[in-house]
């Protein structure tokens, strides 16, 4: 490897205070496929990429698990989905510079590819394999909490867990307490035809839970159960 090279993956580990034995390693995590191909090497980021995207899936799993013992298994993958998408890793490693390390082909490199979503996200999966194989998954834990733990924080937020789908979440809320799901009444209608608005309940064994408005009756009982949720939330602070 050279010195320029040597160095440049040095400051990148001080920076994140990073120890690793094997410097090729952490080197290959950012070797793209168009690279190895040029340069005639026998190996690329690929294989790294299929493991770190395997660790990282348990790192997150693991703490979604511990840090909301309060959701559902449902909701909690569809968390770690969210957090682990080509898009989230994306913009992870374009917090992190990570786009100067990548090794590209000359097509890659003219073609914007340090900036290509994909080959970003592919090659801090990469890392995190890398870290993985030669510090365990402490070492692996260690580099990738720190950076995930902003978007686990935006996810938390009411806007994103509950206003996709309300109804699905309060339905798995509310199974955990038993066989019996919730129903969904309209209460009352207004407004001329091209202009109605709707007002539905959100019932728990005949109890009313919530309630809320929309212009269409599906917006109306989203919004009822969006209600329901934010008094679960109160109840379990």
């Amino acid at each position: 490897m050279e010195e320029d090279r040597a160095n440049r993956l040095t400051r990148f580990l001080k920076k994140f205070n990073l120890i690793v034995k094997d410097l090729e390693l952490l080197n290959l995590a950012f070797v793209h496929p168009s690279y190895a191909h040029e340069q005639g090497l026998p190996g690329d980021n690929q294989r790294l990429e299929f493991l770190g995207d395997a660790v990282l899936d348990l790192i997150v799993a693991d703490h979604l698990y511990h840090r909301f013992p309060q959701l559902p298994e449902g909701f909690l993958t569809k968390m770690r989905a969210a957090l682990v998408s080509k898009e989230s890793l994306a913009k992870i490693a374009k917090s992190i510079n990570l786009g100067e390390l990548l090794l590209l082909g000359q097509g890659e490199e003219v073609s914007g590819g340090r900036e290509r979503p994909s080959l970003l996200a592919d090659a801090l999966e990469a890392l995190i394999g890398s870290l993985y194989l030669q510090g365990g998954m402490e070492a692996a834990k260690r580099f990738a909490l720190p950076l995930l733990e902003p978007e686990v924080d935006a996810l938390q937020g009411e806007g994103w867990l509950w206003e996709k789908d309300s109804k699905s979440v309060l339905q798995e809320l509310v199974q955990q307490e038993g066989a019996e799901n919730v129903v969904y009444r309209i209460l009352a209608e207004w407004g001329p035809d091209h202009a109605k608005r709707y007002r539905a309940g959100v019932f728990y064994r005949d109890r009313l839970l919530a309630t809320g408005e929309g212009s269409s009756k599906k917006e109306a009982e989203q919004e009822a159960a969006r209600a329901a949720l934010r008094l679960f939330k109160r109840q379990k602070a």
